[in-house]
This record gives C-alpha cells, sequence and structure tokens, in this order.
C-alpha cells in the first residue's frame, strides 16, 4: 500500500481560516441586500412635490369611491413610499406607481414585496409628466393644484370612463381664467374623524360630445364644459332649450321640453331612452354630423 504523509497542522488552520473568512464575508454581504430602506422623512424635497403621506384611511376612501377592482389598472402619480399601489393590489388590481425619488421606490418595492403583492404591482423612477397614462382605468394622486393643471389635458384624453382621484387638490379654473368654475369633481367627500388631508375627490373623464347630431328629422347641437353639456334641441322649426345636461364618462342625461333623456355615447352614435312627462318611453339614437 502507498505510504501517505500526515497532513500539516498549519495547513489545515490556514484552510480553516480562510473559509471562516469566506462565510463571513458572504453573511456580511447577505445582510447588507437585506437591510432595509431607511424610512423616508415627511415633507422631503422632489422635483415638483415634496413628500407628504395620504392616510391610509383616506388611501381606502379614495379607492372605494373610484370603485377599483382586479379588472382595474390604478396608476399612482407620485407614489411616494408605495402604500396607494399597495392598497390597491390588496383589491386586486394591477396597480402602477410613478415616483421620481429613487429611494422612495424602492422602500416602495420592499413594502411591496412584504405585503405579498409584487406580483401585482409595479413602480417607475420616472417623471410623472413622461409617463404613458394610456393603460390606466383608475388615476389616483397627492399631488399641488399647479401639477394638476397642468396634467389635466392630458387626463381629459384617458378613455372615458377612466376614473381619477386626487387627495384635497382640484384641477384649477377654465383655460386662461383660473378663477372660473373648471372641471369640478364629480363627488366630493371629507373624512371626519382623520388625521390630516382628508378630503377625496372623484372625476370620471368625460366623453366628447360637443358639436351637432342628427337626431331623427331633427338635430341636437351640444356645447360641453368638461362633464357639463348644454345647447338646443332644432326639430320642426322650433328651438328647444337643452338642460341639466351631464356626463358621466360615456354616459350622458338632460332635459328637453319636459322630457329626460338618457343616453350611452359610443363614438359618432349616441343610444338611449327618452322619457315624457307622463310615462312614455321611447329609444332613440342620434349620428353625429361631419
Amino acid at each position: 500500500m502507498p505510504r501517505h504523509s500526515a497532513p500539516d497542522p498549519s495547513r489545515r488552520l490556514l484552510a480553516t481560516i480562510t473559509s471562516l473568512v469566506l462565510v463571513g464575508l458572504f453573511l456580511v454581504t447577505s445582510h447588507a441586500t437585506e437591510q432595509p430602506q431607511p424610512a423616508p422623512e415627511i415633507g422631503q424635497k422632489g422635483k415638483d412635490v415634496p413628500w407628504v403621506p395620504t392616510p391610509d384611511v383616506l388611501v381606502d376612501k379614495m379607492l372605494e369611491m373610484a370603485a377599483v377592482t382586479p379588472d382595474d389598472v390604478v396608476i399612482d402619480l407620485g407614489s411616494g413610499d408605495g402604500r396607494t399601489v399597495i392598497a390597491a393590489a390588496r383589491l386586486g388590481a394591477r396597480a402602477v406607481g410613478v415616483e421620481l425619488e429613487e429611494n422612495l421606490v424602492a422602500i416602495s418595492q420592499q413594502r411591496a414585496e412584504e405585503a405579498g403583492v409584487s406580483d401585482r404591482t409595479e413602480f417607475h423612477a420616472t417623471d410623472l409628466f413622461e409617463f404613458d397614462l394610456s393603460p390606466a382605468t383608475v388615476v389616483t394622486m397627492f399631488l399641488l393644484p399647479d401639477i394638476n393643471y397642468r396634467l389635466r389635458p392630458d387626463l381629459l384624453e384617458l378613455a372615458p370612463g377612466t376614473r381619477i382621484v386626487s387627495n384635497t387638490w382640484d384641477f384649477g379654473g377654465a383655460e386662461g381664467h383660473p378663477d372660473a368654475p373648471g372641471w369640478l369633481p364629480d363627488e366630493t367627500v371629507v373624512l371626519d374623524p382623520c388625521p390630516t388631508w382628508c378630503t377625496s375627490l372623484l372625476w370620471v373623464v368625460p366623453a366628447t360630445v360637443e358639436g351637432t347630431w342628427q337626431l331623427g328629422e331633427g338635430a341636437i347641437e351640444l356645447e360641453q364644459q368638461f362633464q357639463v353639456v348644454s345647447g338646443q334641441l332644432r326639430f320642426e322649426n322650433r328651438l328647444i332649450a337643452v338642460e341639466q345636461g351631464r356626463l358621466r364618462g360615456s354616459e350622458i342625461t338632460f332635459e328637453a321640453d319636459g322630457t329626460h333623456y338618457t343616453g350611452t355615447v359610443d363614438g359618432p352614435m349616441i343610444r338611449g331612452v327618452a322619457k315624457t312627462l307622463n310615462g312614455d318611453s321611447v329609444n332613440w339614437q342620434a349620428t353625429r354630423r361631419r
């Protein structure tokens, strides 16, 4: 049998020390990667808006007002620490956070992982004015009035029926007339009790109906200021005022000569039901004139 020399004790000691050092480095590295992100500071400065969190109770109310379901895509603009995104994901929605500050994005991703909703959430460290909002069925925000005003044209281009919910701030007045009535919210809820920043405002993106529509042998001429509709109905040489006109997404209602009209806007068509004062109902249909 071949002879084997006894192991050198110094070599064994060196190997042991090397192994311990490697294990120690591995544990230090692993521990470092698992360290939680430092907590953000309330009021920390951002490019457009300082970070101030929406109270959780108001987050829940905002999502309730938007009637968020698993069929929705929720985009939160200025998503901060991710609380609104995570709450929407817990309702089953696909939820997206847009936040320029990278430390807040990292915290949001960590919190989504801890909440078990990382598969339904995503966070983007980017400028909210450069983000594509077109997939959204719900947009949430806690920004400032001037930022909301700048966002308004893009939000109005979203699909009719898209719900927009803002903490506290609205969208300002009409173009060039900041003191004039602008895009007023469809619903407003103020929570009490609530710690701070307790107002939730809901808008539903209206369809575009301004213009002239062929209505049987007559015509209906509509004017539109956001979700408020007015105009006149031309029929048999008569002009009948369109009153109490309102849009909620693609749904339109108005009164004309004592008849109550309801309808659904579908591109160049409006179809609905007209009900007279005596309770008679008739289907109606209007086609947009070119």
